[in-house]
C-alpha cells in the first residue's frame, strides 16, 4: 500500500492533475466515474485501502462489481494512465508500469483472502474480469 500510494504520488506531483486533450479527459470522467460508481456499490464505509477482509464483511455483487472484480483498482489505472499519456515522460510512465504490477499483486493477495472468507467467490470469480472487461 505505500508504494502504491508513493507511485501515485509521483505521478501526481510530476506532471497535471487534468489531462489537456480532450481523449484523455474523457478517460480520466471514465475513471473517475467508474471508481465513484464502485465506491457507491461497495458503500463508503466497506471502501479500505488496505486488501485484509474487515469482520463482518459482505461480498459485494453489484455495480461494476458484476463484471470486474477490482474496479477501484481499474479506476486507478484508467486516470493514472490518462494524465501520463497526456504528459509523458519515461518517468511517469515507469512509475504507471511499476503501479500496475503492484496492484496485480495487491489483488492477487486480496482475491487469496476473499476466496477463503468467501465461500461464494470461487464462483464470482469464474464468471467476472479481475480488471479488464474480456481481457484480465
Amino acid at each position: 500500500v505505500g508504494l502504491q500510494l508513493l507511485l501515485v504520488g509521483h505521478i501526481a506531483i510530476s506532471g497535471p492533475l487534468w489531462a489537456e486533450s480532450l481523449f484523455f479527459q474523457s478517460l480520466e470522467l471514465i475513471g473517475i466515474a467508474l471508481g465513484g460508481w464502485a465506491i457507491l456499490a461497495m458503500k463508503i464505509a466497506n471502501v479500505s485501502i488496505l486488501p485484509d477482509v474487515r469482520s463482518g464483511a459482505t461480498l459485494t455483487l453489484r455495480g461494476p462489481y458484476r463484471i470486474i472484480r477490482h474496479p477501484m483498482y481499474t479506476a486507478l489505472l484508467v486516470v493514472t494512465l490518462a494524465v501520463v499519456l497526456d504528459d509523458f515522460s519515461l518517468a511517469r510512465f515507469s512509475a504507471w508500469c511499476l503501479l500496475l504490477f503492484t496492484l496485480t499483486l495487491k489483488l492477487t493477495y486480496e482475491e487469496k483472502l476473499l476466496a477463503e472468507h468467501f465461500e461464494e467467490y470461487a464462483s464470482y470469480r469464474s464468471r467476472t474480469w479481475r480488471i479488464i472487461p474480456f481481457v484480465y
